[in-house]
């Protein structure tokens, strides 16, 4: 006689317990990552706000902005090993200083690379006054004049590889990367480049969330400015007129990819 050997398998039953537990997995995977970007999107409005008030306080202690503070040595000492350094005192050099500013009211970047400016004493001064955590070099890096690193001479958002840094503009001619109008003082705020933190990091959805909590919810309007306006992050309300001087735009919901960075204008 043959024998035939039992074969076993999973009921229906048991199959459907696995794909509702596999299901629930998945879902709560999403879910938590849902959780955690929203948390890091509130930041970027906490952030803001906590940076204006250390300025504010600061402005308050010493009468000048940080990074543009032309007796910050007089304060701090002058930092060592760095022939860019601007100082209008006669401050014990130590590697622990700072650099001057011009005290023009304005936030300038280095000249070069791996040199001092402004925009990076900013952060700098802040430190040194008690009103920042962390230590920020004061500098630019290897990359270029403008070249930012994270948690080195700028900080870190929660928002993953994006940091925040100041810098000055008049009304520029602006590109497909800026809207031509008057920033002023402002902070630029996206992921980190050689040309600072303005590399998209946002979808234009999460840019739009942001704009319309802290202004007006429009890309070329208001305190809150986006970048990359070309049809990227926003794209003008006719669909037709590309130019960065048509300031009647909305931001690209319909893109789901990250297409944005953001400009927080004349904000001291």
């Amino acid at each position: 006689m043959k024998q035939f050997s039992k074969r076993t398998a999973f009921s229906l039953v048991e199959l459907s317990i696995v794909l509702v537990i596999l299901g629930l997995l998945v879902g709560g995977i999403l879910a938590g990552q849902s959780l955690i970007r929203a948390s890091e999107l509130r930041a970027v409005t906490t952030e803001y706000h906590r940076y204006i008030a250390a300025t504010y306080a600061f402005k308050d202690r010493y009468f000048a902005l940080p990074g543009d503070f032309g007796d910050a040595t007089r304060f701090w000492g002058r930092m060592s090993g760095n022939a860019d350094c601007i100082t209008l005192s006669a401050a014990t050099i130590n590697s622990d200083g700072v650099c001057d500013g011009d005290g023009n009211g304005t936030l300038a970047p280095p000249a070069a690379a791996n040199q001092s400016g402004e925009v990076f004493q900013y952060w700098r001064h802040l430190q040194k006054a008690g009103l920042l955590e962390g230590t920020y070099t004061g500098m630019s890096e290897s990359g270029g004049s403008m070249d930012s690193v994270l948690r080195v001479n700028i900080p870190a958002s929660k928002v993953s590889t994006a940091g925040w840094n100041p810098f000055y503009y008049g009304t520029v001619n602006g590109n497909g990367s800026r809207y031509s109008i008057l920033y002023g003082n402002y902070f630029d705020f996206g992921a980190v480049s050689s040309v600072g933190p303005i590399n998209k990091v946002l979808l234009p959805e999460e840019a739009w969330n942001i704009d319309s909590k802290m202004d007006d919810g429009k890309p070329a309007y208001g305190k809150v400015i986006a970048r990359h306006w070309n049809n990227q992050c926003a794209r003008p309300d006719d669909g037709v007129t590309f130019t960065n001087t048509n300031f009647a735009s909305s931001y690209n919901l319909l893109d789901k990819t990250l297409q944005c960075a953001l400009m927080f204008r004349q904000i001291f």
